[in-house]
C-alpha cells in the first residue's frame, strides 16, 4: 500500500514546486514583454522609413498627399548643400514630397507652384519658385555678378563660362524637384527654392501653394493643394 503524505507534507511539496517554477515563469514573462516591445519598435521604424515625410506639414485629398518642410536651419542647409548653400543668398529651400496612393499617374504643374506669404492686413504675396540655375548663380555670387571684363578673345571665340556657378549647379540640380509625374502608388521628392531676400521671418506666415495637378491621361484636374507653414 502506497504511503500517503500528510496535509502539511503536501503543502511543503507544493511550495517547493512553485519555487522551482516561479523563476522560470518570470523569465518567460520578461522575454514575452521584450518581444512585444521589439515588435512595436520594428513596426514603428518600418512605417517611418516607408513614409519619412508623414510628420511634416501636409495637405491630402483624392489619394494624393503633399508634404513639405522649409529648410531654415543654417547648419543643416550647409550640410546638405555645402558651399552651394541657397540660404547664404537669401533663398529658402523647401523640401517637398508628393505621394500618390491611386492607380493613375498624376502630373504636377511645377512652374505654377508658389510660396504664398500672408500678412495680418489681409494682403498676400505669391513668390514664384526659382530654377536650379538661378539658385546656383545667386549662391555663387550672393552680392551680385561681378562687373564684366574687357573682351580679350578673338572674334568668334566664346568667353570662359562662370565655373563657380556651374560647380554649384552640379550640387543643386540633383537635389531639386525635377520630375512633374507622380507614378501610381509611388512618390517623388526634392527641393523647391524661393527668394525671400534673407527675410526668414516670412516663413512662419507662409504656405506652399500647388494650383495645378491633373490625372493623366484623362487630364482631369484636381483641387489645389496648400501646405501651411504657419506656427500654431
Amino acid at each position: 500500500m502506497a504511503a500517503q503524505l500528510s496535509p502539511s507534507a503536501l503543502h511543503r511539496k507544493y511550495l517547493f514546486v512553485m519555487e522551482l517554477k516561479t523563476p522560470r515563469l518570470a523569465q518567460l514573462a520578461s522575454l514575452a514583454a521584450l518581444l512585444f516591445v521589439f515588435i512595436l519598435s520594428a513596426s514603428g521604424q518600418n512605417s517611418s522609413s516607408q513614409h519619412p515625410e508623414s510628420s511634416l506639414p501636409h495637405d491630402q485629398h483624392a489619394g494624393i498627399t503633399v508634404s513639405a518642410a522649409p529648410l531654415t536651419d543654417a547648419s543643416r542647409a550647409k550640410h546638405i548643400f555645402g558651399k552651394a548653400n541657397p540660404l547664404d543668398a537669401g533663398i529658402l529651400p523647401v523640401e517637398v514630397f508628393f505621394r500618390n496612393d491611386t492607380s493613375e499617374p498624376i502630373q504636377i504643374g511645377l512652374d505654377t507652384i508658389e510660396l504664398d506669404v500672408h500678412y495680418q492686413n489681409g494682403r498676400m504675396d505669391g513668390i514664384e519658385s526659382l530654377a536650379p540655375a538661378q539658385v546656383a548663380g545667386s549662391a555663387a555670387h550672393p552680392h551680385g555678378p561681378s562687373a564684366p571684363r574687357e573682351r580679350r578673345l578673338p572674334i568668334g571665340i566664346s568667353p570662359i563660362d562662370d565655373k563657380k556657378t556651374e560647380k554649384f549647379l552640379e550640387t543643386i540640380r540633383p537635389l531639386a524637384l525635377n520630375s512633374d509625374i507622380v507614378p501610381p502608388m509611388g512618390s517623388i521628392h526634392g527641393y523647391l527654392f524661393f527668394d525671400l531676400q534673407h527675410d526668414l521671418s516670412l516663413v512662419d506666415r507662409s504656405s506652399l501653394y500647388i494650383p495645378d495637378a491633373v490625372v493623366i491621361p484623362s487630364k482631369k484636374p484636381l483641387i489645389f493643394f496648400e501646405v501651411s507653414f504657419a506656427k500654431p
